[in-house]
């Protein structure tokens, strides 16, 4: 028996996806929704980025509805409020001289930021701390994001994430010509073993049934690897050639969470079939995103989910996984990975 939701639903103390680099320019700045927080994101007139909690601290307008000034701070549009980078009040117009008030006493909360591979991650600290650790690096040496999409679902973190390793639903949800049929499916069996913050499908050859990997000529090996909070690397390798796939599990709030898919490659069969490639994904995530709404119609009944072995036993890992890093985190010890080297069976 399992059931979605028997771990906290969001985790601290980790690295999250919050927004593509490419969307920002120096002196801009958009609001973000973050594990139902609202954050304001951007880059400083000199190019700096920051993070901050989205709600000025004087009458609660959003900092984002403002604009960045040369100095280098985030002005609120309503008493013109200024806030540098790391959430400090550095001027407040309506002061007068002789009022007994140090604006530098004022704080927004103000998040770790880093761009890294093409990617803005923020960090969302447990207890006021510093990262231990930095972003998630894309392993392709100077890697630039190929093609991105990125789409809502309306689920919870937990459902989104079951439902994207999720190794069974694929004949059933994701019917193309191109990719598989429900009439050809396959006994499965793949090793898992553990990886930092979770664990990886090892690497192997890609099911005879799947057309779309034949495009990549050769003798492919791809290898899947699943990290908290919500990370899905699928690493394919033709030679020397690679095709990485980066999957972000974003919770915007309780009920919806962001998806965004990043395909990074020097494959030339990438160039040449690029909007072929992109097509598929898109459909493929909007097929999930319709199953989602499907779903939502008996998860508002609160059921209980019946889980099985060796299918599902990716969503009990993430569950035990969150369950301790959760424990870890409030007891001040090392994450302790509960993932153990498996071969697990089905059939897709």
């Amino acid at each position: 028996m399992g059931q979605a939701g028997d771990s906290p639903l969001f985790l601290r103390g980790l690295w999250y996806m919050a927004a593509l680099a490419a969307g920002f320019r120096p002196g801009g700045m958009r609001r973000e929704m973050l594990l139902g927080e609202p954050v304001v994101i951007g880059r400083m007139k000199s190019g700096e980025w920051f993070a901050l909690r989205d709600i000025c601290p004087h009458r609660g307008v959003p900092l984002s509805a403002g604009k960045i000034l040369p100095e280098n701070t985030v002005e609120c549009p309503y008493h013109g409020w200024r806030f540098r980078g790391d959430g400090i009040c550095s001027a407040i117009p309506s002061l007068v001289e002789g009022q007994d008030l140090d604006p530098g006493r004022i704080k927004v909360r103000s998040y770790p930021v880093r761009e890294q591979d093409g990617l803005v991650w923020v960090y969302v600290a447990a207890k006021g701390e510093a990262p231990a650790t930095e972003p998630p690096r894309v392993p392709v040496e100077n890697a630039v994001p190929r093609w991105t999409e990125i789409q809502t679902f309306h689920c919870s973190i937990d459902h989104a994430v079951i439902g994207l390793m999720d190794p069974a639903h694929g004949p059933y949800v994701h019917q193309q010509w191109w990719w598989r049929s429900k009439a050809k499916q396959l006994d499965k069996a793949k090793l898992f073993e553990p990886r930092e913050a979770g664990f990886a499908m090892a690497r192997h050859a890609p099911s005879k049934n799947s057309r779309a990997y034949r495009l990549l000529g050769g003798a492919p090996q791809t290898e899947i690897t699943f990290r908290l909070p919500g990370l899905r690397w699928e690493h394919i390798q033709v030679g020397a050639r690679q095709v990485l796939s980066l999957t972000c599990l974003t919770p915007l709030d309780a009920k919806r969470t962001r998806i965004t898919q990043i395909i990074w490659s020097d494959h030339p069969v990438f160039a040449l079939l690029r909007p072929v490639i992109g097509m598929a994904a898109r459909a493929f995530l909007r097929q999930d995103g319709a199953m989602v709404d499907l779903q939502n119609q008996g998860l508002r009944y609160g059921p209980t989910l019946l889980w099985i072995d060796d299918a599902d036993r990716q969503a009990k890992w993430y569950q035990a996984l969150k369950r301790e890093w959760a424990a870890a985190g409030a007891a001040g010890r090392p994450f302790k990975n509960p993932v153990k080297e498996t071969v697990l069976r089905w059939r897709s």
